[in-house]
């Protein structure tokens, strides 16, 4: 029988170094196991598909609040209102 534990286990090394010029450097390294990428992959993924419903709930919202219809005119009686 196979075993993938060693595998998903071992740590991936990603490094990069960025030269601009003379004087402006930058470098960065990552270090990630395969299950930290599924983790990673995952929590975008909700954050992406979480996005559209975000999106319609407000434009839904903001035509309501837009709509002159829910607030009365300026300086105007409302009917059944004495005087």
């Amino acid at each position: 029988m196979l075993s993938f534990a060693p595998t998903l286990t071992m740590p991936q090394v990603a490094r990069v170094r960025v030269r601009l010029g003379e004087r402006a450097e930058a470098s960065a390294e990552v270090v990630v196991t395969p299950v930290g990428l599924l983790a990673i992959g995952g929590l975008v993924a909700a954050i992406l598909l979480s996005i559209p419903p975000i999106v319609r709930a407000t434009r839904s919202g903001a035509a309501r609040v837009r709509s002159p219809r829910l607030l009365p005119a300026p300086n105007r009686r409302i009917a059944g209102q004495g005087s």
